[in-house]
């Protein structure tokens, strides 16, 4: 067992423990992004509740759980234990689910159905949790493969946005430039 209680009253001082046992201030840049990955993480969560191919269901599962494992990394600074295989699935997702689509002409805006519209979510968000992982590590060690996986994971979520669209048989939105 390991919550046995949830509601500690340590944080109500604006600070957070990690797994270590160091306090950190609710606003350092490290709680920040563990905060994304944690959004991410849910997001994803509210992906996994449309009605999604097996498939892609399993690769949003592990995704999840990497996310958690990377999260527990950063919350125990003094590990490194995100493996660099990790990116390499990543790179044979986004390989698979590629391989069957059309080539784009122009952007496509964020939407489709709305599975498709919820990855497009996930890779933005994807794209904030990076953003805040490259501001840890401008001031503290970070896992060596973190921002190369979240960098692979907002193209994989790019590209599974456009397979569910195709699938659900929703046109995406192309970008059309003002003439």
């Amino acid at each position: 067992m390991r919550l046995s209680k949830i509601t500690t009253r340590t944080g109500d001082d604006g600070t957070t423990g990690l797994a270590d046992g160091t306090r950190l201030g609710k606003d350092h840049v490290r709680i920040a992004a563990l905060g994304s990955l944690d959004e991410l993480n849910s997001q994803l969560g509210v992906l996994l509740a449309e009605d999604l191919l097996p498939d892609i269901r399993a690769v949003l599962l592990m995704i999840q759980n990497d996310l958690f494992d990377l999260g527990g990394t950063l919350a125990l600074p003094t590990q490194d234990q995100f493996a660099e295989n990790k990116i390499a699935w990543l790179d044979e997702r986004i390989a698979h689910y590629n391989a069957d689509l059309l080539p784009l002409r122009e952007f496509v805006l964020p939407g489709g159905s709305r599975a498709g519209a919820l990855c497009h979510v996930a890779r933005t968000v994807t794209r904030r949790a990076e953003r805040d992982l490259v501001l840890l590590a401008q001031r503290d060690a970070v896992p060596q493969h973190a921002l190369p996986y979240l960098n692979r994971l907002s193209d994989l979520m790019f590209v599974l946005s456009r397979c569910i669209n195709r699938t659900q048989a929703v046109p995406e939105t192309l970008w059309h430039r003002d003439k």
